[in-house]
């Protein structure tokens, strides 16, 4: 069918980006058919949650949670028997964009609805990445709509608000998912989540250890590009060098990653998924 109302599906992130594009969206289209859509990956900060309601209340809309039957990011690398890393995302592909494309495909009919993602002024790229990879839905970044806005500002519209962030942002962290840890994290958050929430590492390091045993290989999530070659460096060996007085380079130092789940990470392409029939295409 072809009429009826337009929806309009945030893609929500519990976090600041999403929350503020969201909130623009209910703005200029109202609330009547506005859909705050979030995937959980069971193992957020338990402020997330707390945002999640919150920024809800604040914008408006209906609230849908996919809970991907309590599956946690590890469930995922072991079901695809890989871990997960900057180059290749199980994780993201089977708990954010896989079950998200269902739910736009089963609810959803693409000539009637827009879907939106919380990328500012400055993620051009991804935004543009993104647009082949969920067609033939339309999708827009509220953030880049005038006046255009960056994650600085956002936080901004937040305080003003009275919508206090996630505690990860709060703290400093540049990517509040995942508890702070991110298989896309670089190395410079990764020793930032050794320093503030050394209890949330740990299990990081436990579960890529497990990991490492159940796969067989030598693999990690993080690369040591020390010396001009590359090689694993897994969480472990991450940890002793810093508690054993090593200093991070300033690439090191700087390199924060870039923890985009809603865009298969570049030059890879999920497959399209079995439920996308040449019917809804056309």
């Amino acid at each position: 069918m072809v009429g009826g109302p337009r929806k309009h599906v945030v893609q929500f992130s519990s976090g600041a980006g999403s929350a503020v594009a969201a909130k623009r969206v209910a703005e200029r289209y109202g609330t009547d058919n506005l859909i705050l859509l979030f995937a959980d990956v069971n193992g957020e900060d338990y402020d997330n949650y707390r945002f999640l309601d919150e920024a809800h209340q604040w914008i408006g809309g209906e609230l849908v949670i996919l809970d991907n039957d309590g599956r946690t990011i590890w469930d995922a690398f072991r079901e695809a028997k890989f871990l997960g890393n900057s180059r290749i995302d199980p994780c993201s592909r089977m708990l954010k964009r896989e079950p998200i494309r269902r739910w736009m495909d089963e609810n959803c009919n693409p000539h009637r609805t827009v879907s939106y993602l919380g990328f500012d002024w400055t993620e051009m790229d991804r935004h543009e990445r993104a647009l082949p990879h969920w067609a033939p839905f339309r999708m827009q970044s509220p953030l880049m709509w005038e006046p255009m806005l960056d994650k600085a500002e956002a936080l901004a519209v937040l305080k003003f608000a009275g919508i206090r962030p996630p505690q990860l942002t709060r703290d400093g962290f540049p990517h509040a998912n995942c508890g702070g840890g991110c298989i896309k994290a670089g190395i410079g958050q990764f020793a930032k989540l050794l320093e503030y929430r050394r209890s949330t590492f740990l299990e990081w390091e436990a579960n890529e250890q497990a990991m490492r045993e159940f796969l067989g290989k030598d693999v990690a999530i993080l690369r040591d590009r020390r010396g001009g070659t590359s090689k694993p460096l897994t969480l472990t060996d991450l940890r002793i060098r810093l508690e054993g007085g090593d200093t991070l380079t300033d690439e090191e130092r700087l390199d924060m990653g870039a923890c985009n789940c809603m865009t298969p990470p570049e030059g890879t392409e999920d497959e399209v998924p079995v439920w996308f029939t040449a019917e809804r295409q056309s």
